[in-house]
């Protein structure tokens, strides 16, 4: 994939350093030479261990959400691991009914890891924070010896309001309500898996990494709207396991309507995957009442992101569990996710 043209400072020097982690000249000028340089804004100071933040919520509700990133490789079709965990930190703020404003990060750097490289990832995170209408307002820096980590990690904490109108909870959902996804599911787990070219297999597919905001703020007016997720490890089965565990209620499942790309399907059929366990990154997993459920797929699909978004089932009285009709007219029992058939996949 393009990388875009490095201009990080020379002081800086070609490969990360354990002198870089140490608190003095070196990662202050790693610190000030590339993190602030890419991710200033008026309210992150690196001279200070604790940001003064402007929270005035209002009548909303602040939200909080922490999380951590270890994908490989560090860049991938359709994103890269900066993108990723400003993309992942803003999204589970949005699918709870948030707003986001602040982003933390805290940054694990390998020894050895190529500073042009360091230098793409935080650009990377720049754009998609400034993007999401976020600014990173604090973070820290940390250097492990050559073999202790994957290259680099990074774990972010985010803060958003939520309008105090929105009310949205496994609390709500009724026997009834419809399923919806906002997209073709699999995605991101399969891109990543190819780019790791472990199998010998190599494709065009991109990652669908991206902010699921257009998509949450467009749902949000819908009276009949219940809940949200976004289906990222253990993939849209897990997404609806939880709803059955934590409601009670039967979650139906329509193969036929369920959105898979034919590069997923391909993939998955030659090593045995099922993209429904398969982690995504930009979508969501909505459960509406049925009298708003053809609005919220409207709105879906007019919202950037998710135009082939569909209705993939519903909730139905009976066992917890989760069951998918077959093209064939048969059912499945889909189980709940045990092993971790790709780690490192966020």
């Amino acid at each position: 994939m393009p990388h875009a043209v490095v201009s990080r400072p020379p002081e800086i020097g070609a490969r990360i350093g354990l002198a870089h982690g140490n608190g003095g000249r070196f990662m202050r000028e790693l610190i000030d030479g590339l993190f602030r340089r890419h991710l200033a804004n008026p309210l992150l100071d690196t001279t200070v261990d604790a940001a003064a933040l402007p929270l005035a919520a209002g009548d909303g509700t602040l939200m909080v959400t922490t999380d951590g990133f270890t994908v490989e490789p560090l860049e991938f079709p359709g994103g890269d691991i900066g993108s990723l965990a400003v993309h992942g930190t803003v999204n589970d703020l949005a699918v709870a009914g948030a707003t986001p404003l602040h982003l933390t990060v805290a940054c694990f750097i390998e020894e050895g890891l190529d500073v042009d490289l360091l230098d793409r990832l935080i650009a990377s995170m720049a754009t998609a924070a400034e993007d999401a209408g976020v600014g990173v307002v604090a973070g820290d820096t940390k250097v492990v010896r050559r073999g202790e980590g994957g290259g680099i990690y990074f774990a972010t904490t985010g803060i958003g309001v939520r309008d105090p109108g929105l009310r949205l909870g496994i609390d709500t959902v009724r026997a009834g309500d419809r399923l919806l996804v906002s997209g073709p599911v699999g995605d991101h787990g399969t891109a990543v898996m190819l780019a790791r070219e472990q199998f010998g297999l190599r494709g065009d597919l991109v990652s669908d990494a991206a902010s699921v905001l257009p998509v949450t703020r467009a749902l949000a007016p819908l009276p009949g709207l219940r809940f949200m997720r976004d289906p990222t490890r253990g993939g849209l089965a897990t997404v609806a396991h939880e709803i059955a565990r934590l409601s009670g209620l039967a979650v139906r499942l329509d193969a036929a309507a369920i959105p898979v790309r034919d590069p997923v399907a391909a993939v998955c059929e030659m090593l045995g995957y099922d993209p429904l366990y398969l982690a995504c990154e930009g979508r969501v997993v909505t459960v509406v009442a049925p009298e708003d459920a053809e609005a919220a797929l409207a709105a879906v699909r007019s919202a950037q992101g998710g135009a082939e978004a569909a209705i993939i089932g519903g909730l139905r009285p009976g066992p917890a569990e989760v069951v998918l009709e077959t093209d064939l007219g048969g059912e499945r029992l889909i189980e709940e996710l045990e092993d971790d058939p790709l780690p490192r996949i966020c």
